[in-house]
């Protein structure tokens, strides 16, 4: 099984950590964030892994390098420019091409005690993408219908909502928090083509551009325990998690 890891990004809301390393190689327990992700994938079968590179990306690529996890992990180069999340799966196709099964797609800046097996099994034949959501307090939230099909986005403080499907459709959505950890199907590649998505996009405008052309869902994980590592004040809540992981 294939899998890939986003540790492409410049960090910005970690500075000044990620002054001199990438937010990829920050510690958490004694260990880089990267770390923690690979040894959760490869615990879960997956085994062969892409990391996205960028910033400081020689640093990750030593790390790699020296550090043997006992799958086979490859390097999809951003450094000439960083493509965001969509165009980084897209750019990195070759390395993961052919699939038999669903793509894991998965921030390095995500701890949680999710269950990637049964992450798995909730993929329906039919879906493009599965989202795990959660219902946690935030400003963005993505729309789902009664079967929890994407249907769009808002941003409750300002009212915004982006969505290829009538208003009067989004009247009963549920309001759900993307959590940075997606399966895909290796439909999405030609589908990118299909719809025009190229070079540098974030995945999101995709799956809400697309939603009504494309069947993506969301799926809530039973008791989920997830912290997302893009702050400084959220390292002491990331080692929290980590003691009980």
């Amino acid at each position: 099984m294939k899998a890939m890891i986003f540790a492409a990004g410049l960090g910005t809301r970690l500075k000044p950590i990620t002054d001199t390393m990438p937010k990829a190689l920050v510690p958490v327990g004694g260990e880089p964030l990267l770390h923690h992700v690979i040894c959760k994938l490869r615990d879960a079968g997956y085994t062969h892994l892409v990391v996205n590179v960028h910033h400081f990306a020689g640093q990750i690529r030593e790390y790699l390098a020296t550090h043997d996890f006992g799958v086979s992990i490859a390097i999809s180069d951003e450094s000439a420019q960083l493509l965001e999340t969509g165009g980084g799966i897209a750019h990195a196709a070759p390395l993961l091409l052919p699939s038999e099964d669903p793509i894991l797609i998965h921030n390095v800046d995500i701890l949680s005690n999710l269950d990637l097996a049964w992450f798995r099994s909730e993929v329906r034949p039919s879906a493009l993408s599965t989202l795990l959501v959660s219902e946690r307090e935030t400003s963005r939230y993505l729309l789902f219908g009664e079967d929890m099909r994407l249907m769009g986005w808002t941003n409750v403080t300002t009212g915004e909502v982006r969505s290829p499907f009538p208003a009067e459709a989004l009247a009963d959505c549920r309001k759900l928090a993307f959590s940075g950890i997606h399966n895909v199907s290796p439909a999405i590649f030609p589908a990118f083509e299909e719809a025009g998505f190229t070079g540098r996009f974030p995945i999101m405008d995709f799956y809400i551009q697309q939603c009504a052309r494309y069947p993506i869902y969301g799926v809530l994980a039973p008791s989920l325990q997830l912290v997302d590592v893009g702050k400084l004040d959220s390292l002491s809540q990331a080692e929290a998690l980590f003691r009980t992981l």
